[in-house]
């Protein structure tokens, strides 16, 4: 079992649903099925997809960490860094005018959380071989 993995992957579920709905949103409202020509659908539709393209890798991290015996101190510490740093960068992305300064922070904590937990994850596996 791998309950920190859990918590994190659920809360960061629920912010992917949000995103996914959000999307709709806007297609519905600038009638754009398919594409991006429109600037607000183009930020929805790529806070969702950045949040799809990292998200799953650091969980995968996270679960790795913890399945090898990362301590559940360091696991929470690396799951909220990686929470909070995905929704700062959909909430800066999302917004028109852009706020870089949100979309950064989201980024620099995301990859922050990967680079910590794959260093911990190749010291953990290492320390087992």
């Amino acid at each position: 079992m791998l309950p920190v993995a859990a918590l994190y992957a659920g809360l960061l579920g629920f912010g992917f649903i949000l995103l996914v709905v959000r999307t709709a949103q806007m297609r519905g409202r600038y009638r754009l099925t398919l594409g991006t020509s429109h600037r607000l659908v183009e930020r929805a539709v790529r806070a969702h997809g950045n949040f799809a393209e990292h998200a799953p890798f650091a969980l995968l991290l996270l679960a790795l960490c913890e399945a090898n015996g990362l301590p559940a101190w360091a696991l929470h510490a690396l799951g909220v860094t990686l929470l909070v740093g995905r929704f700062c960068h959909a909430w800066g992305i999302a917004r028109e005018p852009e706020v870089m300064r949100w979309r950064m922070l989201g980024m620099s904590l995301t990859l922050t959380m990967m680079g910590v937990a794959a260093a911990a994850a190749l010291g953990l596996a290492l320390a087992g071989l």
